[in-house]
């Protein structure tokens, strides 16, 4: 009995060998190639039209001499963009136009950008450069408002100057640029807005006040802009990235108005901004309204604050203790 059955077991191995030969040579295989190809194509494709939007675009950069701004810089130069860099630093501007005018991208006609130097924190500099900006093309396809600065301490230490300061920079100078911009965009019916905003404009960190509060009124303004100039057929995009590997944090400001002068941790283990600007040239192409670049426990935490603020409330405090604890050590 038992021979039997072995041996009827070993008649149906080769038979049902057969059988799954037949289907992967007839079926699957065919159709996991053809998905592949499909996909290959989708991605393509969706890579095309995201140059093609931006290609010989006018694009506006604020804060563009380091960091993200830099970086975003090279990604839209690379396709096809005219630039208009804007910035503090004449000499800095100057050298990085230089440096993209000299460079050249396969198959796609670079321009030489422009440059236009002001602060973004004085209010009375702002309609002089909204002005120069758009004398440089004759009008603004894009404007990326990514200027920041950055904040570290205690509320109870940080003077009210501190927070005007980082105010004017992170949410006042973004807020009037596009207001003097906004104009002749809806005059064309055609523009796009885009926010640099961050994490922590939909999450706020402990020793992060000022710049977490600038983040939170970018968020809300870009998000009332984007329902009332829908009409006029303007784009708002908003982008919130987690940790960027650049010195903002060295550059941060601290409860006294000084520098931090520290590269955190978190920092030095955050995203590469060359990776970030590309991911923001892919969300302008894909006209994305809102897009978060962080990693996992940043994204569920924004989830969290709003599906268990209890929990969400109580690790944050829990953090506020280790900080203060690790300070003082």
């Amino acid at each position: 009995m038992h021979s039997r059955s072995g041996s009827s077991a070993t008649q149906k191995s080769p038979l049902r060998a057969r059988v799954m030969d037949f289907i992967t040579s007839t079926a699957i295989l065919p159709l996991l190639l053809g998905c592949v190809g499909l996909f290959s194509l989708f991605k393509l494709l969706q890579w095309l039209r995201m140059r093609a939007y931006v290609r010989n675009a006018v694009v506006v950069i604020t804060g563009a001499t380091s960091g993200l701004g830099r970086e975003c810089a090279r990604v839209f130069h690379a396709a096809g963009a005219r630039l208009v860099l804007c910035g503090r630093n004449a000499e800095a501007l100057e050298e990085l136009s230089q440096e993209l005018a000299a460079s050249r991208a396969p198959e796609v006609q670079t321009h030489k950008p422009y440059t236009v130097t002001f602060d973004l924190a004085d209010p009375g500099a702002i309609a002089g450069a909204a002005s120069e900006i758009l004398q440089c093309f004759g009008h603004v396809d894009v404007l990326i408002n990514n200027a920041g600065i950055s904040y570290r301490g205690a509320i109870v230490d940080t003077s009210p100057d501190v927070d005007k300061r980082v105010m004017e920079t992170n949410y006042f100078g973004p807020v009037a640029l596009t207001k003097a911009l906004l104009p002749a965009m809806i005059r064309r019916r055609q523009g796009h807005v885009v926010a640099i905003s961050s994490i922590q404009g939909k999450i706020s960190l402990p020793f992060r006040s000022a710049y977490a509060a600038s983040k939170h009124a970018t968020q809300a303004f870009f998000d009332c802009l984007r329902a009332e100039v829908e009409q006029h057929d303007i784009e708002v995009t908003v982008i919130s990235p987690g940790y960027i590997h650049t010195n903002l944090s060295l550059n941060a400001v601290t409860a006294d108005g000084s520098k931090y002068g520290v590269m955190d941790e978190t920092t030095v283990q955050g995203r590469s901004p060359v990776q970030v600007a590309q991911d923001v040239l892919a969300a302008l192409g894909k006209k994305k309204k809102d897009v978060v670049l962080a990693d996992l426990m940043p994204s569920l935490a924004v989830y969290l604050r709003t599906l268990a603020p209890g929990l969400f409330f109580r690790l944050m405090a829990s953090r506020a203790r280790k900080e203060r604890k690790s300070k003082h050590s």
